[in-house]
């Protein structure tokens, strides 16, 4: 019931077959006649990942590789080929890319050909069979007779569809529905939606809004039950061997638990000044000796929301609520600089205070609102001087002159539905250092090259400023970032959680509210 080569032909019909229900159905039906311990696995691989999302190891190989023969051996189970990857990416210490090169390889030579095309399309994560994660999710809801809304919220709790598979098979709607904030499960962290003014803010908060710093750090989510702390990045990357500065504030400073914390951390210079955001990034990337690094680039922490407080899940009582239970149970320390304000004049002296500090802008939260995991909405506002986006590359150009040798012309894209949408080109914002270890990073990703233009999977995030959303007859999208330059590489998001298209359209649509008749449709680019 669980041989690989049922999943195998799945694919198959699903990359044949074009209607969506039709999918959905191929999906649901192939889950239900699963084992309960298989579904996990499979749901997995349908995702296109060798491991679990909530995993933080990695296969760390490029592709799968070549083996002689194939076919050998009794056929190959979901247990199978999830052992091999989880043996693969326990390989550590000298010689260890090698020993996972050879599991991986004796995998390949039990698989069929068909069997080894998809398992590497699994180990380079482009399955690519037309199901979305939102489609996988619908199937688990009808694999187990359970309401959508159910399935989608033990989703957002977990961030992890193959945990949800595995409690849908096990304990169906009741199993779903039981399911709740716990500590040692990173939540998916809610986001917060662009605003250009304050009075938007206000409006959407019935008149009263929560301000607070926007630092330039990495979100972390804190976990803490006794003396056993943990610390997730924004993309659930257990992080919490390289803060180990982190993990003693928590041991010396919080309470025992079992406690949730949501927050930010800023990396400081020898004098407390916050350092560029990709000195911190250094530190997130750190797995050996991390206590000199701590020593060296020492880490400032500012929480702003507690999920979980002595045991109790807070995500759905309202953010004055858990702002209460933070103070609580920080003591008020270390907690994000913040103010009510009632009117605009108010949120605009503390954004000045928070531009004078030197911090990116702020934060406005509806003191009603629920903690929502992965959504973003106008609950909460981001509210910064230059415009930003979170795009992915998608492609780059090969340079020249002094660029040459280097992929160095970005193309961008923002989420559009399942894919992504081209908006724009650029060269600008990287140090010659970073083009150099771009082109290297992009290059691993590379899925096309004409000889000039590289195509590369959709992974790397970078933030880029611009100075006018444009209208272009170029773009499939219909838009174009003008004067597009990168100011960060967003390493703690994923692609997922960058700017949509909507969110684009938007912010053009507002480029334009105080000019009158509209956005003018003779601007292109």
């Amino acid at each position: 019931m669980s041989d690989f080569a049922r999943l195998v032909e799945l694919a198959g019909r699903l990359e044949a077959t074009r209607g969506r229900l039709d999918k959905l159905a191929l999906l649901a039906e192939y889950l239900r006649s699963l084992p309960p311990d298989a579904v996990g696995d499979a749901v997995t691989f349908l995702s296109g990942r060798a491991l679990p999302v909530s995993d933080p190891r990695t296969l760390g190989v490029r592709g799968l590789p070549a083996a002689e023969g194939g076919g050998a051996g009794p056929p190959l189970t979901l247990a199978d080929v999830a052992a091999a990857f989880a043996e693969a990416a326990d390989a550590r210490g000298g010689g260890a890319r090698r020993a996972r090169e050879e599991r991986l390889r004796a995998l390949a030579a039990r698989a069929t050909p068909r069997e080894r095309e998809i398992l590497a399309r699994i180990v380079t994560g482009e399955l690519r069979t037309g199901a979305a994660e939102g489609l996988v999710l619908e199937a688990i809801a009808l694999m187990a007779g359970a309401p959508l809304a159910i399935a989608r919220r033990a989703f957002l709790l977990l961030g992890d569809l193959a945990a949800v598979a595995v409690l849908a098979a096990r304990g169906g709607t009741a199993a779903l529905e039981a399911t709740t904030a716990r500590v040692g499960v990173p939540l998916l962290p809610m986001l917060a939606e662009l605003a250009t003014d304050f009075d938007e803010a206000l409006a959407a908060h019935g008149g009263s809004t929560a301000l607070e710093y926007k630092y330039d750090g990495a979100r972390i989510q804190l976990h803490k039950d006794g003396d056993r702390v943990a610390v997730w990045s924004r993309r659930l990357s257990d992080v919490t061997r390289s803060l180990p500065d982190v993990v003693e504030v928590a041991r010396r400073e919080l309470p025992a638990g079992p406690l949730i914390l949501d927050g930010e951390v800023v990396a400081l210079d020898a004098a407390g000044r916050p350092l560029p955001f990709q000195e911190l990034m250094r530190r997130f990337r750190r797995v050996h000796e991390v206590e000199a690094a701590a020593r060296e680039l020492p880490l400032a922490i500012h929480f702003f929301d507690c999920l979980m407080a002595d045991g109790r899940p807070l995500i759905d009582r309202p953010y004055a609520e858990r702002w209460a239970a933070l103070a609580a149970a920080t003591g008020g320390r270390r907690l994000a600089e913040r103010a009510l304000v009632t009117s605009a004049a108010a949120a605009r002296e503390f954004f000045a205070r928070a531009l004078a500090a030197g911090h990116e802008g702020v934060m406005a939260k509806d003191p009603a609102s629920a903690y929502e995991p992965g959504g973003r909405g106008k609950r909460w506002f981001k509210v910064k001087v230059a415009e930003t986006l979170d795009c992915v590359i998608l492609a780059a150009d090969r340079g020249s002159g002094r660029r040459r040798g280097w992929l160095s012309n970005y193309h961008l894209g923002v989420r559009d539905g399942g894919a992504f949408a081209d908006v724009g080109k650029t060269f600008k914002g990287l140090t010659d250092t970073q083009f150099a270890a771009m082109t290297a990073r992009l290059s691993a990703l590379a899925v096309a090259d004409d000889g000039y233009t590289v195509s590369v999977r959709p992974e790397v995030v970078v933030e880029v400023a611009y100075n006018e959303i444009q209208k272009s007859p170029t773009y499939p999208s219909g838009l174009a970032l003008r004067f597009a330059r990168v100011t960060r590489i967003r390493d703690d998001k994923a692609p997922g959680q960058a700017t949509t298209l909507a969110e684009l359209r938007r912010l053009y649509e507002r480029q334009f509210a105080t000019k009158g008749g509209g956005p003018p449709g003779g601007r292109s680019a």
